[in-house]
């Protein structure tokens, strides 16, 4: 018999991330890696665990993670993004927990370019009266 997976596609900035949840004692791989040996700081755990701990279902999965692009606050925001898609897809009664809390909306915000005459998006060249 086929093990019961559910599957998530989160995003954030230029991060995606490709989310499997698997019926088990809570592991945490993320690029075959450990959650632990992935993210240095506490916080990107905490913001990727988010979904679990909201809809109480902390030990109830391992969390198969495979992300790429941007940097890591933007991997842990996609990877919360993930989970929360493949826990509506185990149970549909998490979406109000999880439209309340925000983790079912794909964070808009990008980075905004560089325009010319500029010397980023918005710093102007250093201005000088004389």
């Amino acid at each position: 018999m086929a093990q019961v997976q559910y599957y998530g596609t989160g995003r954030r900035k230029s991060s995606v991330a490709r989310v499997r949840l698997v019926p088990g004692d809570g592991k945490f791989i993320i690029n075959k890696r450990d959650m632990d040996d992935y993210f240095g700081l506490e916080t990107l755990k905490l913001i990727a665990k988010q979904p679990l701990v909201v809809t109480d279902t902390l030990g109830k999965y391992d969390v198969l993670v495979n992300v790429d692009g941007g940097g890591f606050t933007g991997q842990a925001g996609a990877i919360r993004h993930g989970i929360a898609r493949a826990l509506l897809q185990a149970d549909p009664e998490y979406r109000p927990i999880l439209k309340k809390e925000g983790f079912l909306t794909r964070d808009p915000r990008m980075k905004e370019r560089k325009k010319y005459g500029l010397k980023g998006a918005r710093r102007a060249p250093q201005f000088s009266k004389r």
